[in-house]
C-alpha cells in the first residue's frame, strides 16, 4: 500500500497568544514541527506540544525560522552570514532538544520555517547553511526539504537523511515554487480543494502549478499548515480521502 506522512507546524502561539488548534492537529498528523522561540513559540509551549506529541506517539521535528517574532517569521532577514544562520537553525534546534529531553521525547527531524525557507529555496548559500546548522548538531537528524528546490541539493551535499515535502495547502508556479503569500490565492481554504489535490498529488507524483503545468515531485510528506483556518477540518477530511483512495497515513521513512 502507498503510504503518505502528514506534517503540521505546531507550538506556534506565544505567551497568551495562541495559534491554531494544536491538541486536535495532534490527533491527524504522523509528524509535527515545533516553533523554537524566533518566529513563535515559548519554552512553555515548546514543552506543552512536546508532551501532547509523546502522548500521541507523534514524531517531532524542530522549526527554525528567522528571530522575527512581529511578523511570524515570514518577513526575510537578507544579508546574513552562512555562519550567523547556521548557528541561529542550531541554536533552535538545541533549544527543542533540551525541551524535549526533560520531557522524555526526541527531536527526530528538522524543517525550516517561512521566510528562510522560502529564501533557502532560491538561494544555495542560505540552502548550505541551514543544512550545516543541523549537521553540526546531530547529522542523523532528517532534514525535511521542499521538493525540488536547492534544499535538496544542499541535503545530499551535506550527507543528511531527507524527505522530500509537499504543501496540501500552497499554490505552486510553474517552476515547482511555492507562489508567494503576497499574491491572492497563494493559501487555498476550500477544504474539498485541498482534499481532492492531494489524493491527485500523491496518487500520481506530481503537483499542479497555478498554470496548470503538471510537474513531477517526488514527496514523502504533506503539510498542512496548523494556522490555516479550517485546518482541523481540512487534516480530518484528507486523513477520510486517502484512506478511502487507498493510500495510508504513516510517518514518513527517512531516505538519503
Amino acid at each position: 500500500m502507498k503510504t503518505i506522512d502528514l506534517n503540521c507546524d505546531l507550538g506556534e502561539g506565544f505567551g497568551a497568544w495562541q495559534m491554531g488548534n494544536d491538541a486536535a492537529m495532534i490527533e491527524l498528523a504522523t509528524s509535527v514541527n515545533i516553533a523554537c522561540g524566533f518566529h513563535a513559540g515559548d519554552p512553555d509551549i515548546m514543552r506543552h506540544t512536546v508532551e501532547l506529541a509523546k502522548a500521541r506517539g507523534v514524531s517531532i521535528g524542530a522549526h527554525p525560522g528567522y528571530r522575527d517574532l512581529h511578523g511570524f517569521g515570514r518577513h526575510p532577514i537578507i544579508g546574513l552570514k552562512a555562519s550567523e544562520i547556521e548557528n541561529l537553525v542550531a541554536y533552535q534546534i538545541g533549544a527543542l532538544q533540551a525541551i524535549a529531553t526533560a520531557a522524555g521525547h526526541k527531536v527526530t527531524h528538522v524543517k525550516a520555517h517561512g521566510a528562510l525557507s522560502n529564501y533557502a529555496c532560491e538561494d544555495e548559500a542560505t540552502a548550505k547553511a541551514i543544512a550545516n546548522g543541523i549537521k553540526v548538531v546531530d547529522p542523523r537528524l532528517t532534514f525535511v526539504v521542499l521538493a525540488n528546490s536547492r534544499l535538496v541539493k544542499a541535503g545530499e551535499e551535506a550527507n543528511l537523511p531527507m524527505v522530500h515535502e509537499v504543501f496540501a495547502d500552497r499554490a505552486y508556479e510553474d517552476d515547482g515554487s511555492l507562489v508567494s503569500r503576497r499574491k491572492p490565492g497563494a493559501v487555498l481554504h476550500d477544504a474539498k480543494e485541498v482534499t481532492e489535490r492531494v489524493v491527485r498529488m500523491v496518487q500520481e507524483g506530481s503537483v499542479v502549478s497555478v498554470t496548470g503545468k503538471v510537474i513531477k515531485m517526488r514527496m514523502d510528506t504533506v503539510c498542512i499548515h496548523g494556522d490555516t483556518p479550517g485546518a482541523v477540518d481540512i487534516a480530518r477530511g484528507l486523513r477520510k480521502a486517502l484512506k478511502d483512495a487507498g493510500i495510508g497515513v504513516a510517518p514518513f521513512r527517512r531516505a538519503a
